[in-house]
């Protein structure tokens, strides 16, 4: 028992010198209010490296995500030996339905020059000569032609009517040409109505085209189908407008309208595409 207790003080004296040798020197006791002051103290300084350590892990976190970033894309650029290529589209996909500013400024580029191609062409037919034949009526005919231009209208018309009538008929020297009607094909045609006009829309009268100026008779040989409509084309009449006040319940003035383009005289075929389609 002797030999346990100088065992146990031996250990005891040991173990202070080792805490000495430690900490260089004992630790001075502390008062209780002093205690807890630097208590207080140790956890508002904990608190504090708390916050710093998560604001700097926090930007850590970040700095090493980006350079993770950067460093995969530069293995897989190692790796593949290439450098990164922009995506483009698919030649083999259908986007015509996506909006498309250079494809629609070329098609509005493209639909310009049509337009205008179209527009010259016009204007180019507007200019070709249009020989016409008519006939000054007074209650008889009196046939002659004259040359005008297919944009030309119908007072136009009227007027190099009247001029070259005055040479031979000297009431035509004392009227204007607002005095004279033009009437193709049963209709008084409107003077400010175009030959292009009628041509170009192939306009038709009670008893014929509108847009054929020259006169020919329906030639059929051998048997005569009915269900084709004849194509003959009549000399218009040029007539005085008191004549056709005086004489309208009158054939052949009785028979003659107003050209009105929204009126349709049934269906119309002409029987020389007919006649001169050639066989294959």
């Amino acid at each position: 028992k002797a030999s346990a207790e100088a065992e146990k003080a031996r250990g005891k004296r040991i173990g202070e010198e080792d805490e000495g040798d430690n900490d260089g020197e004992a630790a001075p006791k502390l008062s209780e209010e002093e205690q807890k002051k630097f208590e207080k103290e140790r956890k508002r300084a904990k608190k504090k490296a708390l916050k710093e350590k998560k604001k700097r892990m926090a930007t850590l976190s970040f700095g090493a995500d980006a350079e993770l970033d950067d460093n995969d894309a530069d293995a897989n650029d190692l790796s593949s030996g290439t450098k990164t290529k922009t995506i483009n589209k698919n030649p083999e996909v259908d986007t015509s339905f996506l909006p498309d500013q250079e494809r629609e400024e070329h098609a509005k580029a493209e639909k310009e020059r049509l337009r205008k191609e179209w527009l010259d062409r016009q204007a180019a037919m507007k200019e070709e000569i249009l020989e016409i034949t008519y006939s000054y009526w007074d209650g008889t005919g009196h046939r002659r032609t004259v040359q005008c231009k297919k944009g030309d209208t119908v007072a136009r018309f009227l007027e190099l009517v009247r001029s070259s009538l005055a040479k031979d008929f000297r009431e035509m020297q004392n009227v204007s040409s607002d005095a004279l009607i033009y009437v193709k094909e049963d209709l008084i045609l409107p003077q400010d109505i175009s030959f292009y006009d009628l041509i170009a829309t192939r306009a038709r009268g009670k008893s014929g085209p509108l847009f054929n100026f020259d006169v020919h008779d329906d030639v059929r040989v051998g048997a005569v189908d009915t269900r084709v409509e004849k194509d003959e084309s009549h000399p218009g009449k040029v007539v005085e407008r008191r004549w056709y006040d005086r004489n309208k319940h009158i054939f052949p003035a009785s028979r003659w309208e107003i050209y009105d383009p929204a009126k349709e005289f049934g269906r119309y075929t002409i029987h020389g595409g007919e006649v001169n389609k050639k066989k294959k």
